[in-house]
């Protein structure tokens, strides 16, 4: 069975307006000059789609929202990070369809006070009409969420829980269709791209994404991931498993091996949502020369290892790079401080 006849075949609402553009980085080539090593950049702007402030998450959710009315839900409850760009968009979704949306966020980062806790991505859950259920520190998140489901059902409502970043099968899908997407894209550009960077937190970007190139015959190895939330290893494995539980979903009889997954532990730092001075100068150097804003916690970290990976001369002369813009462009309200001065 072929991947677009696979994908036809599931549940699934339309978020996106079309395929997300790919732009080339010509000032940052230009500004960069010989240490790209006569490397080609070029963007996936993920970040671009227009629903509640954009973003990868939206792919997700069209598997996952599609699942959830398949079931005959009417609420949304969604797990992830105070500063969760899913829970975002998750409450936004919801809002376009009707749904209520109920967001069950973790103080997964070191981070307090206003800035981080009333700013950026929460600000925004609470405009488009979510029930927030903020959690001390300790409290399983995912328990909580089923409890709450439980909650909902003895009053007669049906919930649908969608957990961390919606990582789930279901909601790789989205990235599984975003191949196909890249696929058919560089073909009209007449372009063969040596790499795919992206941050890999949740798994489920990354996993999606290899899912469907390995569903396509391409080669999933081309997917680089740069963990910005579990070790490299505990990164990889999750990505293995969510790509071929995916590839289950879709019927098409494919698998991924550890020879098809690259992770990177690299740029990581002290760990997830924690500032590190890489991320900070990329997020600074593609603002300056593309105007293309990238978040602190997963494309701005996944640009510092892209950057790392080229000077160190992982690529070749002539080779083209494709970076997924994986939006969450709210969390830099939310991490104003790190870069005020400079």
């Amino acid at each position: 069975m072929h991947l677009s006849d696979a994908l036809n075949r599931l549940p699934r609402v339309s978020l996106l307006d079309g395929p997300t553009p790919i732009q080339r980085l010509h000032r940052l080539e230009k500004a960069l000059g010989p240490a790209l090593g006569g490397v080609r950049l070029s963007v996936k702007r993920d970040d671009l789609t227009a629903l509640g402030g954009g973003g990868n998450k939206l792919r997700k959710l069209e598997f996952l929202v599609g699942d959830a009315r398949a079931q005959g839900a009417d609420t949304i409850i969604a797990v992830g990070g105070v500063q969760s760009n899913f829970a975002r968009l998750a409450a936004a979704t919801a809002a376009t369809q009707g749904m209520d949306c109920e967001l069950v966020l973790a103080p997964l980062v070191p981070r307090a006070g206003d800035e981080y806790e009333r700013n950026g991505n929460v600000l925004l859950d609470s405009l488009f009409g979510a029930r927030l259920h903020v959690l001390a520190p300790g409290i399983d998140a995912t328990g909580f969420a089923q409890d709450r489901a439980e909650a909902l059902r003895r009053a007669g409502r049906v919930p649908y829980v969608a957990t961390l970043g919606g990582s789930t099968p279901v909601g790789c899908l989205g990235y599984a269709a975003c191949a196909l997407e890249v696929q058919e894209q560089s073909r009209a550009l007449g372009e063969t791209f040596a790499g795919i960077v992206l941050p890999n937190g949740s798994s489920g970007t990354h996993a999606g994404l290899a899912a469907g190139l390995k569903a396509l015959g391409d080669n999933p190895a081309l997917v680089r991931g740069h963990s910005v939330l579990a070790p490299a290893e505990a990164a990889r494995q999750a990505t293995i498993d969510k790509g071929n539980a995916t590839l289950d979903l879709l019927g098409v009889g494919a698998r991924l091996d550890a020879s098809d997954i690259d992770v990177s532990g690299d740029q990581r730092g002290e760990g997830y949502g924690i500032v590190t001075d890489a991320m900070v100068e990329a997020v600074r150097l593609v603002a300056r020369q593309e105007g293309l804003l990238l978040d602190p916690v997963y494309s701005g970290k996944a640009f510092a290892g892209l950057l790392a990976d080229v000077r160190s001369g992982r690529y070749r002369p002539g080779d083209h790079v494709l970076f997924l813009a994986t939006g969450g462009v709210p969390g830099l309200y939310a991490y104003a401080s790190a870069f005020l001065n400079g």
